[in-house]
């Protein structure tokens, strides 16, 4: 296993929070990142270039201190980038990121040797998340610093191997960094993570039931009362197979249970007019991890949750061997 010196020695436990479309925020990513694991917001979030410019000044500052010894430091953080043929932003995105020197860029829906280059090149380092092997080295091919191998029931879209495949695979030519997701949503989980090979654990679902999240009472009352028996595995919403809150389906008018396909011309990430932000707007992106949140609260509290619950497995693991 491998931890980037950039994030080494810097976090209480080790989670990448996923980047939430619509859900992040810079309110909740600076809570994040204070909490101590990685915070991390989809670069469309922001709606404008200009809007993105002013989230990565807001959040620099606010993750910007000094040490015990006087040194200015930052906190780390993290920007998804959709590095898709429908998303004609992403290249200036990317160049506003390097301007701020965001320590960590998600990329997602394509690989970049541009991306990892520029990433890479101004010291920051560059994550792709993928679905099987084949993705996997595609992207290490092209220069990416990492891995998050994306799991059978992570949220929103997700893949369909079993992170127990995943983890082994990867880890049989792979020895870099690896940020795993699939339904992690306790300090457990975060352990076994690690126990499969993964350096982070990536986690998304519990966040949005979070008070910064940018979501409606009603979504995260959903997470708060839903299981792993309420996430729905489909592609109609985008093109792309991904996990949502039946809940969410049935509040649209639809059957959960009988839902038709779709295909991949549905996607569209461009700044003329983001016909998915709908999609997650109105049909709510979750994980099968979602038994695990019980309640709403400020994601400080949650990120405390976890270092707790992933001391305590820790020391349940090291007694009972």
């Amino acid at each position: 296993m491998s931890t980037p010196t950039i994030l080494r020695g810097v976090l209480r436990i080790p989670v990448i929070a996923a980047p939430l479309f619509i859900v992040s925020n810079p309110a909740l990513v600076i809570a994040q990142s204070r909490a101590g694991i990685v915070g991390s917001f989809p670069s469309l979030n922001a709606r404008t270039l200009s809007q993105l410019d002013e989230w990565l000044a807001e959040i620099s500052e606010a993750l910007t201190e000094k040490d015990s010894a006087g040194n200015t430091i930052r906190k780390p953080f993290a920007v998804n980038q959709i590095v898709h043929k429908t998303n004609d932003r992403w290249e200036e995105d990317l160049a506003l990121c390097e301007k701020y020197r965001v320590p960590v860029i998600i990329s997602s829906l394509g690989a970049s040797e541009e991306l990892n280059q520029t990433v890479q090149g101004y010291g920051g380092i560059s994550l792709h998340d993928v679905i099987d092997i084949h993705y996997a080295k595609k992207a290490i091919e092209k220069g990416a610093t990492g891995l998050i191998p994306v799991a059978s029931g992570a949220g929103g879209h997700a893949g369909r191997l079993s992170p127990f495949a995943l983890m082994q695979e990867i880890r049989e030519w792979f020895d870099g960094p690896v940020a795993l997701s699939g339904a992690i949503a306790s300090g457990r989980n975060i352990l076994a993570a690690e126990a499969m090979g993964a350096d982070f654990a990536y986690i998304g679902s519990p966040f949005i039931a979070t008070l910064e999240a940018n979501t409606i009472d009603d979504y995260k009352s959903a997470l708060v009362s839903s299981a792993a028996k309420d996430i729905v595995y489909t592609d109609l919403f985008t093109g792309i197979r991904g996990n949502y809150l039946a809940a969410s389906i049935r509040r649209a008018g639809l059957d959960p249970e009988n839902l038709p396909k779709s295909d991949p011309s549905k996607m569209n990430w461009g700044s003329g007019g983001n016909t998915d932000a709908k999609v997650w707007r109105d049909i709510w992106g979750c994980g099968q991890g979602v038994g695990a949140v019980t309640k709403v609260q400020p994601a400080e509290e949650l990120v405390d949750q976890l270092v707790r619950e992933y001391e305590a497995a820790k020391t349940d693991f090291l007694k009972n061997t």
